[in-house]
Formats: C-alpha cells, sequence, structure tokens
C-alpha cells in the first residue's frame, strides 16, 4: 500500500511503556499492540513517537525503538512504577509535558488517562484525535467490577468526554466498540473497529527439531505436559479459575499448570492468595509460577503448551489467546467480551458461559482426553490466526488516519 502523506504521529500512552514484558504491562497485552502498532506504521513511511511516562530515572528523553519509531519519557509524577490506579492524579503534569514538543498531524491516545492529557493540544494545534480505551471502567455493581480496585472518580465522566470530543474511536473488537458506544455515547459514525495483529514470525506451531525435552522436565514433571496461562496477575485475569478448574480433572489425565505473569500493583497480595489457594487444592505439585516473560520465551511457552487457558473476567480482545492460535495451541476461554472474536468455539478452542472450576475441568478433560480433537483444533486455530497482522492493522489505521485528515481540511 502506497502511503499518499508521510505523517508524525504521537502515539500517547501514559501508563505502560511499550518494552514491558508479558504479564507486566496493562490491559493484557496493551503494550505489545502499540509496539507493534507503532513499527507497522513507521514500516509504511510514518514517524511515530511513543509518549509515555517516565518511572525510572534511568529512561531517557528520546529513545529509538527502531527505524521510524522513537520512545519519549515525560515527567510526571514519582519516578517509580505506580499502581494504575494512582496514576491518574498526575495528568495534568503529564499534559503539561505534552505541550512542550513539536505539533504533530495526529495524535493516537491510549487508554482514558492519555486521552485526557492528549486531547487539549489536539485542540490547540488543530490536528484530529484518536483514542483507544483497550478497557472501558465497568458500572458499579455489574459482573466486570469484580477484581478491579475502586475506579478513579475522574475515569466515567473522563471516558465518556473522550467519547464524544475525540474525532475518532479504535475499538479493538466488536465488544468494546458496543461497549463504547452504549456506556459512554460514542457517536457510531465516529467508531471504528480494527483488530489486532499476531508477529507470526515469533508465533508459529512446533516445528521439527523444536520441541524442548528440558523445558519439558522442568514445567511437567508429571509427563502429560503442561496448560498455560498469561497475563498480569490480577482476580480480573481469573489466575484463580485456572487454578480451581485444575483441581477438577482426573489425576490420570492431569497437565501440569504453568502461569506466567507479575505481581500487580494494584493487588499486592494476590500472588499469596493464589499460592495458598493451590496449596489448599493440594495442587503444589502441578502448578509452576514462572513471572513475566519476554516474547521469545513467551511464544516458545504457548508453541509447546497442550493447551492455552484464558479464563478473564472480561477482555476487550484478548491477544494471549489469538498468540496461541498461532502457535496451534487450542484456547480453553471465557466467553467474555472481545474473546467471542478471538476464540472460534467448536474450532479453535472452547468458549465457557459458567465459571465453575468442575465445568472448565469437564472442558479440560474433553480435550485433554482426545488427542484428535486436539490436534485438530491446533491446525484449526493457527489457520485462524492467519487473518490477523500487525500490517493490515497499520494499513486500516493508515486509512482510518488519512480519512481524518482530509476531514479536517474540508472542513477548513
Amino acid at each position: 500500500m502506497r502511503v499518499r502523506r508521510r505523517l508524525r504521529v504521537a502515539m500517547v500512552s501514559m501508563h505502560t511503556s511499550p518494552v514491558d514484558s508479558i504479564g507486566s504491562g496493562d490491559a493484557g497485552g496493551m503494550n505489545v499492540v502499540e509496539l507493534h502498532l507503532a513499527q507497522s506504521l513507521a514500516a509504511l513511511g510514518h514517524r511515530v513517537d511513543i509518549i509515555t511516562r517516565r518511572c525510572d530515572p534511568a529512561q531517557p528523553d528520546r529513545q529509538a525503538l527502531g527505524p521510524g519509531v522513537d520512545l519519549i519519557h515525560l515527567d510526571a509524577g514519582p519516578l517509580r512504577p505506580l499502581a494504575k490506579s494512582a496514576i491518574d492524579a498526575h495528568i495534568p503534569q503529564f499534559s503539561a509535558g505534552l505541550g512542550q514538543l513539536q505539533p504533530y498531524d495526529l495524535i493516537h491516545s491510549h487508554h482514558w488517562m492519555s486521552g485526557l492529557a492528549a486531547l487539549p493540544w489536539a485542540r490547540a494545534w488543530g490536528v484530529p484525535h484518536a483514542q483507544s480505551y483497550h478497557s472501558v471502567a465497568a458500572r458499579p455493581g455489574s459482573a466486570l467490577s469484580e477484581g478491579e480496585p475502586p475506579e478513579s472518580p475522574a475515569r466515567v465522566p473522563g471516558e465518556a468526554r473522550l467519547a464524544v470530543e475525540s474525532d475518532l474511536v479504535v475499538a479493538i473488537s466488536a465488544a468494546e466498540a458496543g461497549t463504547v458506544i452504549e456506556r459512554c455515547g460514542a457517536d457510531p459514525d465516529r467508531v471504528a473497529i480494527v483488530p489486532p495483529g499476531v508477529d507470526h514470525a515469533l508465533f508459529h506451531p512446533l516445528g521439527p527439531d523444536q520441541f524442548d525435552p528440558a523445558l519439558e522436565a522442568r514445567l511437567a514433571p508429571h509427563g502429560r505436559g503442561y496448560a498455560f496461562f498469561a497475563a498480569r496477575l490480577q482476580p480480573l485475569k481469573g489466575p484463580d479459575l485456572a487454578i480451581a478448574g485444575l483441581s477438577q480433572v482426573s489425576e490420570c489425565i492431569r497437565p501440569d499448570l504453568v502461569i506466567a505473569g507479575a505481581d500487580s500493583p494494584d493487588f499486592a497480595a494476590y500472588s499469596d492468595h493464589l499460592r495458598q489457594l493451590t496449596a489448599d487444592l493440594e495442587l503444589e505439585p502441578y502448578v509452576s509460577f514462572i513471572g513475566a516473560q519476554d516474547r521469545p520465551s513467551l511464544a516458545g511457552l504457548l508453541r509447546q503448551a497442550r493447551l492455552t487457558l484464558v479464563p478473564s473476567h472480561s477482555e476487550t480482545f484478548g491477544l494471549v489467546a489469538l498468540e496461541s492460535a498461532a502457535c496451534g495451541t487450542p484456547v480453553i476461554a471465557a466467553a467474555a467480551g472481545g474473546l467471542r472474536e478471538a476464540v472460534v468455539h467448536g474450532e479453535s478452542g472452547q468458549l465457557m458461559d459458567s465459571r465453575q472450576p468442575e465445568d472448565w475441568g469437564v472442558a479440560m478433560m474433553k480435550l485433554l482426553g482426545n488427542q484428535r480433537l486436539l490436534r485438530r483444533m491446533g491446525v484449526v486455530a493457527e489457520v485462524h490466526a492467519r487473518r490477523f497482522t500487525w500490517e493490515g492493522m497499520a494499513e486500516q489505521l493508515d486509512r482510518l488516519y488519512h480519512q481524518l485528515l482530509d476531514s479536517e481540511v474540508a472542513s477548513k
């Protein structure tokens, strides 16, 4: 695709760095989306600055992440990692830092805090503002509130303001688009669905001579392979259900369970709770907590897993489910939000309406006890994932960006 105009794009991501490892970034892969998107837009000829909050004194003002992509750190609050729920107090300082930069052709904000910081500068510079939410505040008392810290009082009105005032809302799934329209009041004509991609060079099925017997011996000592869970350790992601579901699998076919993910600052004691649950269910010999993983390690773990478990209460898409599919590993996932679009029920994996451990155990036994079905799902999953590429996502956004700019010119 030929770029009609090379743009300077500000990709504003106040609360997460795009170079985090899996499980340490927010929203289950949001940082991965931003980095790959920036790199793919740059491959089309654009210049992209990813602008984030400095959380370490050693982080430079500007850092090259690849051809056409720079990472800019702005001071806003303490120079250390903060819980997501504590970051919004520093929006004004972050916004002031944005105002010191040279104007861009377009601003694309990620998450509501970034949008509130950037929207005033888009208006001051006379450039379009695109907003990606990645997650939307749950209604008080709703099921989506389970496992989440108290919402900032600024979040709900902030999300509504961004939905109404942004020139474009970019949703990652039909489920997220519906939420933004219904809950935040976005104009459907200004909402576009742009699904994420997969790095197929990294996430691919197990090839000849790629099986790692040492990894298998370490993570699956019972000789029946392992099921895999990858996300930040917080209640919203449902690792407790993965553990409880494993307890319902018959010992004769029970795999080991590998849990990859960093602790969440919002839930400092949650990993201790998970370990206690593991002990209470007498599963300590079966469950390994291996912490945050870099992208190549994540791909290797997904390739060799027998199943991937995604029991989240809510997901705007569920990138790890798509990456698992690309590796040829079937997924058992909650039928929540965008996971209904990431997983093809009965073909690339199994979607679960129930959150009862007994039902998750039955689903695991159904697949683990039928090797033919498990292999078939793995093959179909990999074919399903081929439709999702970062290059395709960037091309869709390139068209949307130019439509915004053309509209700006026409209105003047």
